[in-house]
């Protein structure tokens, strides 16, 4: 398959050459014409020098797999998280005409001006700033000229990648081919970057309003509509610092004011916000921004929070969501034997997993934090742990899951950096017991107790209606019931057969009986004709019995 690749395009020998240089020894012994063993995965420190090397498209490969715990090894994802392209930003002149293209109007009608050194040079755009005419400041995100065509054709390499890792023993239990394809979709869908103006959209209208946190505190930049396009995006410029880098407790107001009492910040209330905010995306909203580090996270100088770079969001369907809670909830509590049944809830489609050994693995893990402190347990890792050993038991998860575990392990790994004393097991059960009593009893507890009431008076008025017609049935005689039992129907044939075994057997045993008496009436012909014929008659008819019995093979 390979030695086709390499004819095809340089950009495919290109990618051989890096395999090589970076020796992958499964492939080295493939391509060189040697006797190969059983297919293999690299090193995870082999694999991460061949995603860097091969460029942008290999390491958005790179961070998909890093989101899914579920299917690789902890060592791998240890590798690929936080991998980012070394990519030197595209030359403004490129830029300018790739902006008027879009446009489809003079630069200048559109923009007061635009900053031609890039603030940001990302694998499949980069960012500028400019001033739109009416004076909004803007951050402008362009599409990197011809990333299109390099995208299409990487994807069927890594497609081709995908059939060969199909081989090993880790696609004897997955399906790396789906797995090329879901990142080819993810892709695809970041090369379109009206769908990320959508999804940003999305997440700005639901943030505007919640129960758990002042909607006030944080903000999602405005899309500006008119100004994007399938390659370039045009959203407000939003002035601030990366979480990390923010001095929360004693940084300065912008007026030089001391804040009101109410508007004070520190690390411990932002790092409560944003565990909110998530817990409102992912519980709630089932609609989550899928990638909340540092660099995504911004504290403005008007003392708000800030969520960029919309692109990547992860979904869950409300049956999806209300598993997770109940998971979350187990693995709080510390229940083996709910998050096995729960994880298997989530699957894609029963295995035939051992339900017995995955709770015993499942009980073996969480009995190492029975005797820990919570605010000790790091509970992202724990979640990883989860769904580690339910790849290890070939519990297949759907892809969502993977970015919810990695959306967890983000916002953890930003907030205990933010509090160290920071715990989210604990931060998050009131938040749970809230969700659950949300559920049952809704919002508006008066309109669901009346409709309750409703259902109930209806049940009251029906059933004695309903009794009625029963017992009248019953002493009438004219009640009927139908049951059906399955698995009866070859008990139902051999009690036939031996109905009409029986039936023969005293037909036989009849007609020999007369023939017997008629004969023993003795005198003319015609009663020993009769006799003859009713006892051939018999014999014929015996003969066939006892042919049909020995050949039913149920003599015994």
């Amino acid at each position: 398959m390979f030695s086709k690749l390499a004819k095809t395009s340089s950009r495919q020998r290109e990618i051989l050459e890096v395999v090589f240089r970076n020796g992958w020894d499964y492939m080295r012994r493939l391509l060189s014409g040697k006797k190969a063993d059983e297919p293999e995965l690299p090193t995870p420190a082999v694999l991460r020098n061949i995603l860097i090397d091969l460029g942008p498209v290999y390491v958005k490969l790179g961070q998909l797999l890093s989101t899914r715990p579920d299917l690789m090894p902890p060592a791998y994802i240890e590798a690929l998280t936080d991998l980012q392209a070394n990519v030197p930003p595209v030359p403004w002149s490129q830029i300018e005409v790739a902006m008027r293209q879009q446009l489809q109007q003079p630069l200048e009608n559109a923009f007061e001006y635009v900053n031609p050194d890039p603030i940001a040079a990302g694998s499949i755009g980069q960012i500028h700033r400019g001033q739109t005419k009416n004076g909004y400041e803007v951050a402008i995100k362009v599409q990197r000229p011809g990333i299109g065509e390099v995208v299409e054709q990487d994807i069927s390499i890594v497609r081709g990648l995908a059939e060969l890792v199909s081989r090993t023993e880790f696609g004897e239990y997955y399906d790396p081919v789906s797995l090329a394809d879901e990142f080819a979709s993810a892709l695809r869908s970041e090369l379109d970057f009206m769908q990320e103006a959508t999804y940003t959209d999305a997440l700005r209208r639901n943030l505007s309003q919640s129960r758990w946190f002042d909607p006030s505190r944080v903000e999602i930049p405005e899309v500006y509509w008119d100004l994007t396009t399938e390659k370039m995006l045009t959203i407000e410029w939003l002035e601030g610092t990366p979480i990390l880098e923010a001095d929360l407790d004693g940084k300065a107001p912008q007026n030089g004011k001391k804040p009101k009492t109410d508007q004070a910040t520190s690390n411990k209330e932002i790092a409560n916000l944003l565990l909110r905010v998530f817990f409102q995306q992912i519980y709630v909203d089932g609609f989550f921004h899928a990638d909340p580090h540092p660099g995504n996270v911004f504290y403005l100088q008007d003392r708000r929070v800030a969520l960029l770079d919309c692109g990547m969001v992860g979904r869950l369907d409300p049956r999806t969501q209300r598993i997770l809670t109940e998971l979350l909830l187990a693995i709080v509590n510390l229940d083996g034997q709910r998050c096995a049944h729960l994880t298997l809830d989530l699957a894609d489609a029963n295995q035939g997993t051992n339900v017995a050994r995955l709770e015993a693995d499942y009980n073996r893990l969480l009995r190492r934090y029975y005797n820990r402190n919570l605010a000790e347990i790091n509970f992202s890792e724990l979640v990883y742990e989860v769904l580690q050993t339910a790849r290890e038991n070939h519990v297949k998860l759907p892809g969502n899951i993977g970015l919810y575990s990695k959306t967890i392990a983000n916002l953890e790994g930003v907030a205990r950096t933010l509090d160290p004393e920071f715990n989210l097991s604990e931060q998050i059960k009131p938040l749970m017991s809230d969700l659950l009593r949300q559920q049952i009893i809704g919002d508006s507890p008066l309109p669901a107790l009346l409709q309750t009431a409703l259902e109930t008076k209806s049940l009251s008025l029906s059933t004695p209606r309903q009794l009625e017609l029963l017992l009248g049935g019953i002493t009438t005689e004219t009640l009927r019931w139908n049951l059906t039992l399955e698995d009866l129907d070859g008990l139902r044939r051999s009690l036939d057969d031996s109905a009409n075994r029986l039936s023969f057997s005293i037909v036989v045993g009849s007609l020999i009986v007369g023939a017997a008496i008629i004969f023993s009436e003795g005198g003319s012909t015609q009663l020993f004709f009769a006799s003859s014929t009713l006892f051939s008659a018999a014999s014929l008819l015996g003969l066939w019995l006892v042919i049909s019995i020995l050949r039913s093979g149920r003599l015994k």
